[in-house]
């Protein structure tokens, strides 16, 4: 016998319409949630972020990463040692984790029109796609993640805001499935 509720025709017309559409007042939430703002309107914003010129040297970043619910699950510093040549650039990143981890990133970068990029990196899935627009940097991409002996594939929304020659602030939002897991927020000086 199935575990389930008796209900009249009636009900089960009007629940079965419940059910109906809440797939599709899901994806219509979901859906809005990878809309967001657009790198252009930033245009006018000042400083102008050349990326070339703020990503050349030594820079530190000290950061955070916050669960779903705003709770912080570690914090991080991080010494980035990036070079160019031509169009091409190497971003090496040394993080050490407030448990102690140790973790390195290597990012190629690689201009492929005004102010557009791509990067890659040995735990990003594919590319990553960058566009600078005024003072603002967006990167999307997919980053394999540890997770309980495994990895996960984690899609990041990635922000950056030149605040002055000196200071860059970060924001990146990551998710599964296009649903929210956390965010990471950095602070960047050079």
């Amino acid at each position: 016998m199935p575990l389930l509720p008796t209900l009249s025709r009636r009900a089960m017309g009007m629940a079965s319409g419940r059910w109906f559409m809440l797939p599709l007042v899901l994806a219509a939430f979901l859906l809005s949630g990878c809309a967001g703002p657009d790198p252009k309107q930033y245009a006018a914003q000042k400083p102008t972020l050349d990326l070339k010129a703020y990503f050349n040297g030594e820079i530190k970043g000290w950061g955070m990463v916050q669960n779903r619910i705003g709770q912080v699950d570690r914090r991080f510093v991080v010494t980035i040692k990036a070079s160019w040549s031509g169009n091409e650039g190497v971003l090496d990143e040394s993080f050490v984790w407030s448990d102690g981890e140790q973790q390195r990133r290597i990012w190629k970068l690689k201009a492929i029109g005004p102010n557009r990029y791509i990067g890659t990196a040995e735990d990003v899935e594919g590319q990553a796609i960058g566009e600078i627009s005024g003072n603002a940097l967006r990167w999307r991409y997919t980053l394999r993640v540890p997770f309980r002996g495994s990895t996960i594939n984690l899609d990041f929304d990635d922000w950056m805001f030149l605040i002055d020659d000196q200071v860059m602030l970060n924001r990146a939002t990551f998710s599964k499935w296009g649903i929210r897991a956390g965010e990471v927020i950095l602070s960047f000086s050079k």
